[in-house]
């Protein structure tokens, strides 16, 4: 397996990777964080090229572990090393990445991902081999994937202890602009109005650590992802906004906030209650098995071994690339 980035989720996927006994390598631009690399025991280079030609020489995996201003670089030098090469990424968004994949020309050996595991912190030495323990990790099922491809991507996040939810792009991005991205915006703003009041700081808990954290991650990084994703976070946060003004109209009119108090706690409680169930029935590569696997996606459930394969089905898992 070859990783193309080595910050804190690239850094984390090379640590568990390894953990999980694959061959893996690295490629990261920053001089420093491959140093970095090296001193932990981990196999990386700065030379993009000499990377990709491993990577070509093994049919290796690669992993595109970069924010999305940087893919267009990194695909258009696989493009001209590494072409026949299984492909898939990290990233928050998935379909700018499929947009520049499909118009660089790898779309065919190219399978979406994103595991939704991270931290405030950024760089080689935030990263661990236990960041995506548990973690739902979306494996794309989008109209041109192939099967083989798809099989060594859901094994990759499997390897790395999480479970796998298989999702379109398109649903992914729509569900990430709620559960990610708004967060970040209302985190930012919940940060500046507290900046303002000079007390508040002196009095800040844990209601303000909780709901500013991911206001600590790197601004570019914040900047990538939601602009990335504009198209389905614009619509999530008209929602956002219509809700918090009907509450300002109502706390006017009525000094109360019930509605939206006691429907985003029930809310709440759903979420804390809600069931995964696992994907067990659907055969890779058979019939109509992304659809079938979209629509076990969209209901809540999750992979947790790898799926029986068309024409292997007496192997209970796939050995990594």
């Amino acid at each position: 397996m070859c990783v193309l980035g080595l910050g804190l989720i690239g850094g984390s996927l090379m640590r568990a990777a390894a953990a999980a006994g694959r061959e893996v390598f690295g490629y990261n631009r920053s001089v420093e964080a491959v140093a970095a690399a090296k001193v932990d025991g981990f196999d990386a280079t700065e030379n993009l090229d000499e990377a990709l030609r491993r990577a070509a020489e093994r049919d290796a995996l690669i992993v595109l572990a970069v924010p999305v201003p940087a893919l267009r670089h990194l695909l258009e030098h696989i493009r001209d090393a590494a072409p026949a090469c299984p492909l898939t990424d990290v990233t928050s968004v998935k379909g700018a990445v499929l947009d520049e994949v499909r118009e660089v020309g790898l779309l065919p050996n190219f399978v979406g991902g994103h595991p939704m595991a991270g931290t405030a912190h950024s760089g080689w030495s935030a990263g661990y081999a236990e960041l995506f323990t548990g973690a739902p990790w979306v494996v794309s099922v989008d109209d041109h994937v192939d099967a083989r491809v798809w099989t060594l991507v859901a094994q990759l996040a499997l390897d790395c202890h999480a479970v796998v939810v298989p999702a379109r792009s398109d649903e992914h991005d729509a569900a990430a602009a709620t559960i990610s991205h708004l967060p970040h915006l209302f985190a930012e703003t919940l940060a500046v109005i507290a900046g303002e009041v000079p007390l508040a700081f002196a009095l800040a808990a844990g209601s303000f650590r909780d709901g500013t954290r991911v206001a600590a991650t790197a601004p570019d990084l914040v900047r990538a992802m939601c602009e990335a994703n504009a198209d389905q976070l614009l619509p999530t946060l008209e929602q956002a906004i219509d809700r918090l003004t009907r509450a300002r109209d109502t706390l006017a009119a009525t000094g109360s906030v019930a509605d939206l108090v006691e429907t985003g706690h029930a809310a709440r409680m759903r979420y804390d209650s809600f069931s995964r169930p696992e994907i067990i029935t659907t055969v890779v590569g058979d019939g109509n098995w992304r659809a079938e696997l979209a629509a076990a996606g969209r209901a809540g459930g999750v992979i947790r071994s790898a799926q029986p394969v068309l024409g292997n089905q007496g192997r209970s898992r796939q050995s990594p690339p």
